[in-house]
């Protein structure tokens, strides 16, 4: 039987379906990716090759950039999305790797399968009540010693943003801030081990804190 798909997940996808266009080309630019966050990136992909070959999942993978750079430095990657849009954009952009349509909720995957998961300002659109079982989730596909990054912004004077617009398109789409501590903590009650945090100061046009969590399955 097909799990019911939550609702925040259909609002999510469809706002992006809207504005896949727009969105895939202001983000289409990996030197237009913050050089810490890049940095990041790479030393998550050094992690994972040491492992071995299995694969590993970008989930929220938009248009591809940071699917397509872990390819680029050898990690055996595929994207996952919500938006057919955007999916059906990125795999023009990238025929020749592969994106699939599908939510972090229900992950279509085997158990223990994954050298690691990068989810990459993708937790935003999650409430906090089910975020607990996506990371139970990314727990139960990684296999043991699998890692997993995390990057998501953070705002200490509110916790929840409400997009009606975007692009000048008319969307509806919530966003969830929360400190990396909170984070940690639900990793940490989902049976994943803390690695590293770090947080990053607005740089630019930025307005919010950036911070980075990389946790680990034991094994």
């Amino acid at each position: 039987m097909t799990a019911e798909i939550p609702d925040f997940i259909r609002a999510t996808s469809a706002a992006y379906d809207t504005i896949a266009e727009d969105y895939a080309e202001q983000c289409a630019d990996w030197a237009g990716i913050h050089t810490f966050d890049r940095a990041l990136i790479g030393g998550f992909a050094e992690l994972v090759k040491e492992r071995g070959r299995e694969p590993v999942a970008d989930v929220g993978s938009g248009p591809g950039v940071v699917t397509a750079r872990l390819h680029a430095l050898g990690v055996p990657v595929f994207g996952i999305d919500v938006s057919p849009r955007i999916v059906a954009r990125a795999r023009q952009t990238y025929p020749e790797l592969r994106f699939h349509l599908g939510s972090m909720t229900a992950l279509d995957l085997p158990d223990g399968t994954l050298g690691g998961i990068a989810a990459l300002y993708s937790i935003i659109h999650v409430p906090d009540q089910q975020l607990p079982d996506v990371f139970r989730e990314f727990r139960r596909v990684l296999a043991p010693g699998g890692y997993l990054l995390l990057a998501f912004q953070y705002d200490e004077e509110s916790d929840h943003l409400h997009l009606d617009e975007r692009f000048g398109h008319a969307i509806s789409l919530d966003y969830y801030w929360r400190r990396p501590e909170d984070v940690v903590e639900l990793l940490t009650a989902a049976g994943l081990q803390l690695h590293s945090r770090t947080v990053r100061e607005p740089q630019g046009q930025e307005k919010y804190r950036k911070a980075y969590v990389l946790a680990r399955k034991d094994g």
